[in-house]
C-alpha cells in the first residue's frame, strides 16, 4: 500500500508537533519533515542532535511515521548532517532540490556530480538521496532527469517526481512519470491551476483543484509497482491560519486516497 504524507512545510507557521497532529488527524500515514533553511526549519539540521529524542518520541506517540526530509540545498556539509539525522530518527529518504539555472550545460555537470558525490556519501548511513526535475534549474524536465539517471548509478541515488515542476516545464505529468518511474524513490505531489510559473496560490495546490491529470499519474505509479512514499508538499502558506492549513491537507487528503483506491494502489 502506498504510504500517504505531507510536508511539514504547508505548517511552517506552527511548530511540529502542531503540525504532525493535523497531519494524522487528516487521515494521512505519514509526514515528511522539512528542514528548509531560510523557509521552514522543523528540523533544525545544524542542532539535530538535540531534537532527535524529541522528535522520535512525537513520531511514536502519533503514530505517525517520518518518511522523508526536506533538506532542499545541494549543500554537502548540510546534507551529511541530514543524512546523519535521518540515520539516527529513521527517515530513509533526504530531498534535494538540483540548483543552478536551466538550459546551462556547465550547472548540470555540476550538479550532476554533486549528486553523484552525496549519494556514495548518503550509502552508509542507509537513507536515499533523491532529486527532483524544477522548474528554472539545471535539472527541469524528463530529458535532464533521464541524464541524472543515466550517469548517477549509486543505490542511495533516486528521482523524487514532482509532476507539479513537469507540468509548469510544458510535459504532461503522467507521461514523464512513465519514462523515469524504475528510478522514482519519492513523490513529491500538489496539484497546479494553469501553467506557472509559480505553483499557484496554496489553496489552488490542492489535489483536485488544479489542471493536472493526478488520478492518470496515480495510475502510473500503482500500475508501475511503486510502493515508496507519496507527500503532499504546498508551499506559500507561511501568513495562513491554522484551519486554513489543515483543510488543504484535509482536502487533499480526500482526493489522493480515493484517486489510489480506484487504481489499486490503497486498501478500503
Amino acid at each position: 500500500m502506498i504510504k500517504l504524507g505531507v510536508n511539514t512545510v504547508l505548517f511552517q507557521g506552527f511548530d511540529l508537533r502542531t503540525a504532525m497532529q493535523h497531519i494524522k488527524w487528516a487521515g494521512y500515514d505519514a509526514a515528511e519533515i522539512s528542514a528548509i533553511k531560510g523557509m521552514c526549519e522543523h528540523l533544525e539540521l545544524d542542532s539535530w542532535k538535540n531534537q532527535a529524542g524529541d522528535i522520535k518520541a512525537l513520531v511514536q506517540d502519533l503514530e505517525l511515521p517520518i518518511t522523508a526530509m526536506e533538506e532542499a540545498a545541494l549543500d554537502e556539509d548540510r546534507l551529511i548532517k541530514a543524512f546523519e539525522a535521518g540515520a539516527e530518527i529513521g527517515i530513509p529518504v533526504v530531498n534535494v532540490g538540483p540548483g543552478g539555472s536551466q538550459g546551462n550545460p556547465e550547472d548540470l555537470g555540476k550538479c550532476l556530480g554533486m549528486l553523484a558525490k552525496m549519494a556514495e556519501k548518503a550509502k552508509p548511513f542507509g537513507v536515499s538521496l533523491c532529486v527532483k526535475a524544477h522548474v528554472g534549474a539545471a535539472i527541469w524536465n524528463t530529458t535532464t532527469t533521464l541524464v541524472a539517471m543515466k550517469q548517477i548509478d549509486s543505490p542511495a541515488f533516486g528521482i523524487d517526481m514532482d509532476p507539479s515542476h513537469i507540468h509548469r516545464g510544458g510535459e504532461v505529468p503522467k507521461d514523464a512519470l512513465r519514462e523515469v518511474v524504475s528510478r522514482v524513490k519519492h513523490v513529491h505531489i500538489r496539484d497546479c491551476a494553469g501553467s506557472g510559473p509559480s505553483p499557484g496560490p496554496p489553496e489552488l495546490q490542492a489535489c483536485g483543484r488544479g489542471d493536472i491529470d493526478l488520478m492518470g499519474y496515480c495510475k502510473v505509479l500503482v500500475d508501475a509497482g511503486y510502493s515508496g512514499p507519496v507527500n503532499l508538499e504546498v508551499i506559500g502558506a507561511g501568513s495562513y491560519e491554522l484551519n486554513r492549513c489543515a483543510i488543504i491537507a484535509a482536502e487533499s487528503y480526500g482526493y489522493l486516497n480515493a484517486c489510489l483506491k480506484a487504481c489499486g494502489g490503497r486498501q478500503g
